[in-house]
């Protein structure tokens, strides 16, 4: 047969058919005009040798491969020296591999210290310098009250335990005496990580740090005018809020919820975006385990903290 039917039936091209022979892979009989005639093991040669370089085993390595065929066995892998090419591969790509991974390690490394570059706590212990994640844009959407949580004041809390940040257990049917400040949060970012795509643009998700640090810097106050503790809550997992807690030298811990089973017991909004279902943002007011309060829709994030700490002014105990 000709070289175009050859490749054709291969798999590749008339190229590398002629690199093949350079290297001496392929071998066809000459007509007597001189043009090449290749036979069925020419095809069969070519083909291992187009299965190989998709292992990672270039042309020029395949020849104890296809010697094996030569020789009469079944397989391009039946001869000891095939074996030994297999080792030869899997030590190379052991080798890239180290080298990949130890390039992504330092990587990491400067992308987390470069993200976390003058974020760090300041002169005032705990302080961050409103950049990045924390500084909230001019022309962010105000969310509109769809009425979503108009039926949870007076509703008791749900028979449900979420892990905390400081790996206990706590049950929001049990949360003690007193009031709790339950604030429930979308999605905190990360400086070494992207937002969802188009973030700045769903009213009232942009703003999650910025909150935290309100409440982080308003919790003593809190507690004097009324609250008996304060928790956030979100759906991503507490190793994902652990980071959080740490950077933000948080006094108060972080709850996890990441089945959504408090949206469920009390038909709490969501929204979905990039393939996540995240709560929409509100804040429980909870007194003796009974949904006292409920701000919602909560505008702006960054001064969410202020609100409630004079709702908690106006209504004593």
């Amino acid at each position: 047969m000709r070289i175009g039917e050859l490749a054709r039936r291969a798999g590749v091209t008339a190229k590398a058919v002629r690199y093949y022979e350079s290297l001496g892979l392929l071998a066809p009989a000459r007509l007597t005009n001189g043009y090449r005639d290749y036979g069925e093991h020419d095809v069969r040669l070519t083909r291992e040798i187009r299965a190989l370089g998709r292992l990672g085993i270039p042309a020029e390595g395949t020849r104890p491969f296809l010697e094996c065929l030569t020789l009469g066995h079944g397989h391009v892998d039946d001869c000891p020296a095939a074996l030994a090419g297999y080792r030869d591969a899997i030590a190379e790509l052991t080798e890239r591999i180290e080298g990949l991974t130890a390039r992504r390690a330092v990587l990491a490394a400067r992308l987390h210290e470069a993200a976390h570059r003058g974020r760090r706590p300041s002169a005032t212990e705990g302080e961050e310098p409103m950049t990045g994640h924390m500084s909230l844009p001019a022309d962010l959407p105000v969310p509109q009250d769809d009425g979503a949580a108009a039926h949870l004041p007076g509703t008791r809390m749900p028979r449900l335990e979420l892990q905390a940040t400081d790996g206990t257990t706590v049950g929001l049917e049990a949360l003690g005496a007193g009031r709790t400040v339950l604030y429930v949060y979308p999605l905190t970012g990360r400086p070494d990580t992207d937002l969802p795509e188009g973030w700045d643009s769903i009213p009232g998700a942009r703003g999650c740090t910025a909150e935290t640090c309100g409440f982080r810097d308003h919790h003593s106050d809190l507690l004097a005018t009324g609250a008996a503790r304060v928790y956030g809550l979100s759906s991503q997992d507490s190793d994902y809020q652990r980071e959080l807690t740490e950077r933000l030298h948080l006094p108060f811990q972080m709850l996890s919820d990441v089945e959504r089973s408090l949206a469920r017991a009390l038909e709490l909004p969501t929204f979905t975006t990039s393939g996540l279902t995240l709560y929409k943002r509100l804040t429980l007011i909870i007194k003796d385990d009974v949904i006292e309060h409920v701000f919602y829709p909560v505008f702006p994030p960054d001064r969410h903290a202020d609100q409630v700490l004079a709702w908690l002014g106006d209504n004593p105990l």
